[in-house]
C-alpha cells in the first residue's frame, strides 16, 4: 500500500489540510461576512453589555455566562462576550457554545491558533480572570544563572524533563569587535531551518526548534550591535553560533538581562506566533487570479521555511488585523527564470491566488512596492526525513494546493541520490488557471524523472490531455509503482474535498 501522511503534510490546522471529520465551515447568513463583523465593531455599539467598562472576572462568574444569548469565552487570560459574533462565525455557533462559559484556550489552539482573536474580538473584551495573589520570588539569583547560560530548575517541567530532548543551554564570548552567543542544542539533526534569529534595537531574539519544541533566548542586549550578523551551525554536534557585531570596540561585563521566556523550552503547540515586518519588493502576474509576491526579510532577521511548512501574513483592514496562512516558495523552478538572482536567505516568496471579494487578498493585491507585512514564524510538521532513501515519490495538488509542492520539487530533484521518479498530477479548471505551466513543462523535459500530468475540470474542446475530477480512476493509474518494494511517499494538497476525496 502506498502511504498517504494524512497526519503530517501539510501540518495540522493548517487551512491546507482538513482531516476527514475535521471542522468544516458553515453557510453565513447575508450580511454577516467577516468585513460586516469588522463593520459592527466600528459601529459604536456596546458589544460587551458593560457600557465600557472592563472588569475582573471570576471563574464563578464565568461560568453562569454559558448560553448562546449570554456566552463568555476566556481565551489566554483574558474574557469576551462572543455573543454578537456567534452569527459571525466560520466555524458555526456550535463551535463557539463548547467553550461557553470557560477557558476555551486549548480549544482555541486546537482548531485555529493563529486567529488574530485579540485584534477581531477587542470591542467584546470584558475584562481579565481573577488571579489569587501569589508569593513574589526574588529571581536575581536565577537571572544570574540564566546570562551565564544556565536554566533554573524552576523553570523545566516534569514533562519536558521525561519526554523531551536532552535540555539545551547557551554561552557567549567576545572579542574587541564580535560577540558569540553560543547554543547547544545536544541534536544531531540541527540545520539553518532550525534557527530564526530577531534583533531589533537592544533587543535579541533566538528561537531553535529542537523537535516539538522551542528553545528561547530573548536577551536585552547590554549594548548596541550592528543590524546584520551571521549564522553558523554545526550539525555533527548541534551548535549553532550567531555573531554578532558591535557597534563601539568596548568590552561588554555582561551580555544583557532577561526578557520575557527567556532560556525556555516550550512545547511549540504552546507556543505564541511572533511576526516580523517584512518590506514587498515585487509581485508579478503569475495567471489571469495569482500573482508572485516577493517579501525582503528585515536585515535584523534569520529566518528560513523548512519545507513543507508555511508561515502566516498579517495585514490590517480597516483597523483590524486580519491573518491568514500561506506556504512560501522558490523564485522559480529553473534557474533561467530568476531574474534578478536574489540570495535565498533574504527573500521569501508567494504564489496567491487573489480572490475580487476576498478581505484579505485584495488588500493584499492593493499593496504597493515597498509595502510592509508582517511575516510569523514558520509552522509545521512535515519532517525531510521522509525523504531520506526515498525512490518514488507522488504529488496531488489542485489549485493553490501546488505551492507546497514547489520546494519538495526542488529538494527531491537536487538532494535525493535514491530518487528514481517523480510524478505529480496538477488539476486545475482550465488551462489560464495552470500555475507555472511553461516552467513544469521545461523541469520535465530536462529532468527525465519527472513526470507532470494536467487534468482539467472545465477543458474548452481544444484540451486533449486529462478531464474531470480527482477519483479512483485516475489515482489508480497515476499511483503505480516502478519496483514493487520502491520507498515511496504520497503528498497531496488543494481544497478540502479534494484532500478528503484523494486520501479516501
Amino acid at each position: 500500500m502506498l502511504n498517504v501522511p494524512s497526519q503530517s503534510f501539510p501540518a495540522p490546522r493548517s487551512q491546507q489540510r482538513v482531516a476527514s471529520g475535521g471542522r468544516s465551515k458553515v453557510p453565513l447568513k447575508q450580511g454577516r461576512s467577516l468585513m460586516d463583523w469588522i463593520r459592527l465593531t466600528k459601529s459604536g455599539k456596546d458589544l460587551t453589555g458593560l457600557k465600557g467598562r472592563l472588569i475582573e472576572v471570576t471563574e464563578e462568574e464565568l461560568k453562569k455566562h454559558n448560553k448562546k444569548d449570554d456566552c463568555w469565552i476566556c481565551i489566554r487570560g483574558f474574557v469576551y462576550n462572543v455573543s454578537p459574533y456567534m452569527e459571525y462565525h466560520p466555524g458555526g455557533e456550535d463551535e463557539l457554545m463548547r467553550a461557553a462559559g470557560s477557558d476555551g484556550t486549548e480549544l482555541f489552539d486546537q482548531v485555529h491558533r493563529w486567529v488574530n482573536y485579540e485584534s477581531m474580538l477587542k470591542e467584546c473584551l470584558v475584562g481579565r480572570m481573577a488571579i489569587k495573589p501569589t508569593v513574589l520570588k526574588d529571581y536575581r539569583e536565577e537571572e544570574k544563572k540564566v546570562l551565564n547560560g544556565m536554566l533554573p530548575k524552576s523553570q523545566v517541567t516534569d514533562t519536558l524533563a521525561k519526554e523531551g530532548p536532552s535540555y539545551p543551554s547557551y554561552d557567549w564570548f567576545q572579542t574587541d569587535s564580535l560577540v558569540t552567543i553560543a547554543i547547544y542544542t545536544k541534536q544531531k539533526d540541527i540545520n539553518l531551518d532550525s534557527i530564526i534569529v530577531d534583533h531589533q534595537n537592544d533587543s535579541f531574539r533566538a528561537e531553535t526548534i529542537i523537535k516539538d519544541c522551542l528553545y528561547l533566548i530573548h536577551i536585552g542586549l547590554s549594548h548596541e550591535v550592528q543590524e546584520d550578523f551571521s549564522v553558523r551551525v554545526v550539525e555533527s554536534v548541534g551548535k549553532i553560533e550567531i555573531v554578532l557585531k558591535k557597534k563601539e570596540n568596548t568590552s561588554w561585563d555582561f551580555l544583557g538581562h532577561p526578557l520575557k521566556n527567556h532560556n525556555s523550552l516550550i512545547p511549540r503547540k504552546d507556543t505564541g506566533l511572533y511576526y516580523r515586518k517584512c518590506q514587498l519588493i515585487s509581485k508579478e502576474d503569475v495567471t489571469h487570479d495569482t500573482r508572485l509576491f516577493c517579501l525582503m526579510l528585515p536585515p535584523s532577521t534569520h529566518l528560513q521555511v523548512p519545507i513543507g511548512q508555511h508561515v502566516y501574513l498579517k495585514l490590517s483592514v480597516t483597523g483590524t488585523e486580519i491573518v491568514k496562512p500561506y506556504t512560501p516558495v522558490s523564485g522559480s523552478l529553473l534557474a533561467e527564470f530568476k531574474e534578478p538572482v536574489l540570495p535565498n536567505n533574504k527573500y521569501i516568496y508567494f504564489l496567491i491566488k487573489i480572490y475580487p471579494t476576498g478581505l484579505f487578498t485584495s488588500e493584499l493585491d492593493r499593496l504597493q512596492i515597498g509595502d510592509f507585512v508582517s511575516v510569523s514564524s514558520p509552522e509545521g510538521n512535515f519532517k525531510i526525513s521522509k525523504f531520506q532513501e526515498l525512490e518514488e515519490l507522488f504529488l496531488l495538488a489542485a489549485g493553490t494546493g501546488f505551492t507546497p509542492m514547489v520546494k519538495i520539487l526542488n529538494y527531491a530533484l537536487t538532494d535525493i541520490p535514491s530518487l528514481r521518479k517523480v510524478k505529480l498530477m496538477f488539476f486545475n479548471k482550465t488551462e489560464d488557471d495552470i500555475i507555472w505551466r511553461s516552467q513544469l513543462e521545461k523541469l520535465a523535459f530536462k529532468d527525465k524523472r519527472l513526470d507532470v500530468e494536467f487534468v482539467l475540470s472545465a477543458p474548452t474542446s481544444e484540451w486533449n490531455g486529462k478531464q474531470g475530477h480527482i477519483s479512483p480512476a485516475l489515482l489508480s493509474e497515476f499511483l503505480k509503482r516502478n519496483l514493487d518494494k520502491s520507498k515511496v511517499l504520497v503528498c497531496i494538497c488543494g481544497p478540502v474535498p479534494f484532500t478528503e476525496q484523494g486520501v479516501r
